[in-house]
């Protein structure tokens, strides 16, 4: 049975950081492709980071590019999402996901989802 659990949401001023981490169980964690989506309030689930199995290569919404950052640790069953210089807007519970081999931004793509972490952004 596979399960991820996230963690290390939480509230922060904007300017601020956080990492959330997405721990796996129950897969070849390197055969997967992860994916980090948030959803905000009243809008749609929307895509924001994934990476291959191996790390070496990573895709991010351009909402994101050059605050956040995705990686992962074959070691540990783990992907890590960076959030640095956080704006209000991106408030929102950020789910991590799981495909097998490639990487999509689809999220229909992704089987297995972990139950989210809530990040709040202030002003």
């Amino acid at each position: 049975q596979v399960q991820l659990v996230e963690s290390g949401g939480g509230l922060v001023q904007a300017g601020g950081s956080l990492r959330l981490s997405c721990a796996a169980s129950g897969l070849t964690f390197s055969s997967y492709a992860m994916g980090w989506f948030r959803l905000a309030l009243g809008k749609e689930r929307e895509f924001v980071a994934a990476i291959t199995g191996s790390g070496l290569a990573t895709s991010l919404a351009d909402s994101v590019k050059g605050r956040f950052t995705i990686s992962r640790d074959n070691t540990k069953n783990t992907v890590y999402l960076q959030m640095n210089s956080l704006k209000p807007e991106d408030t929102a519970i950020y789910y991590c996901a799981a495909r097998p081999a490639l990487v999509s931004r689809a999220d229909y793509d992704y089987r297995h989802w972990g139950q989210g972490t809530q990040v709040t952004v202030s002003l």
